[in-house]
């Protein structure tokens, strides 16, 4: 096996651009990653990067090596994975990716129970609101909190999320109640919204008479992290724009209220995404539909009552 981990850990050096990227993702050394490239160069009599001490960018020889080791490695998945479908016996490991409110109510609680069902399958949970790279990442699944535009990836949607703008009553005592969208831009109220580097909406896109319209809002703070921005608002701090499962035990209890509810935001969805080859691998099967089934019934219970 010691080739084939040589020739994978070249093809996750050509994919992510870096050496020490790639010994952190097969969890060996950056000395052991170059040791391994020297070998398989010397091996093969010809240079696969050219190396800096800034850059490291694949060679003509490199390129062509690489579409023949990513079809290789793939064979070898794909027999794998008939083996394991054939004996009823998955094993290895999958390597997930979720935005951080997603994953931590619906993903991780359910981690340790699906390990129990499936003792031989490991579990690489990577927690992230920042746009996942499924392909470059390695990522077997990934679930995504919004809408995607086309994609070359497989998208299993999972369920659709009504969102909602609200605030604290302390908020609203001291700004006044934004009747909609308009409102929010016109008064000035203080907009709590999630950026991150890639991220797109930097803009709220509301339902109106008139169809769907996007509105140009401020404020003080921003985050990319979900979950701090919630928190921000049960402190006063503002407006958010939030999916409905996320907000629904603080406005169950009166700690935030809806606003701005003559403009509701559009709703948006949970899907999965997965590599079409990643789908045919049972442990990856396995593991999305039994995710699959319990965020749909979690987020039924979140979003009941409200």
């Amino acid at each position: 096996m010691s080739y084939v981990n040589t020739i994978r850990m070249f093809v996750r050096v050509y994919e992510l651009g870096s050496m020490s990227a790639a010994a952190r993702d097969q969890r060996t050394s950056p000395a052991v990653a170059s040791a391994r490239i020297s070998e398989l160069e010397k091996h093969l009599g010809v240079r696969l990067f050219n190396r800096t001490t800034r850059s490291l960018q694949p060679t003509e020889n490199g390129r062509i090596f690489y579409d023949g080791a990513r079809r290789v490695l793939d064979a070898i998945d794909e027999a794998e994975a008939a083996v394991m479908d054939v004996t009823q016996n998955p094993r290895g490991t999958i390597f997930v990716a979720a935005p951080l409110g997603v994953g931590r109510r619906f993903v991780a609680p359910h981690v340790p129970a699906f390990k129990d069902q499936y003792p031989q399958i490991d579990v690489r949970l990577r927690l992230s609101d920042r746009i996942i790279d499924v392909v470059a990442e390695a990522i077997d699944v990934a679930f995504h909190l919004g809408l995607l535009d086309d994609s070359t990836l497989k998208v299993k949607t999972i369920a659709d999320c009504p969102r909602l703008l609200c605030a604290a009553p302390a908020y609203i005592a001291h700004r006044g109640m934004p009747e909609d969208g308009a409102a929010l831009v016109r008064d000035r109220h203080d907009c709590l919204n999630l950026r991150f580097p890639g991220a797109k909406e930097f803009q709220w896109t509301l339902q109106t008479p008139d169809g769907p319209r996007r509105f140009e809002i401020a404020g003080p703070f921003e985050s990319d992290d979900g979950d701090v921005l919630t928190g921000w608002a049960l402190d006063g701090r503002g407006v958010i724009l939030k999916p409905l499962f996320e907000v629904a035990a603080h406005l169950r209890s009166g700690a935030l209220v809806p606003v701005a509810t003559a403009t509701p935001p559009l709703p948006t969805q949970i899907s999965s995404l997965s590599q079409h080859r990643r789908l045919k691998d049972p442990k990856v099967r396995l593991f999305t539909e039994y995710m699959a089934a319990r965020i749909k019934d979690e987020l039924r219970r979140a979003s009941d009552g409200p």
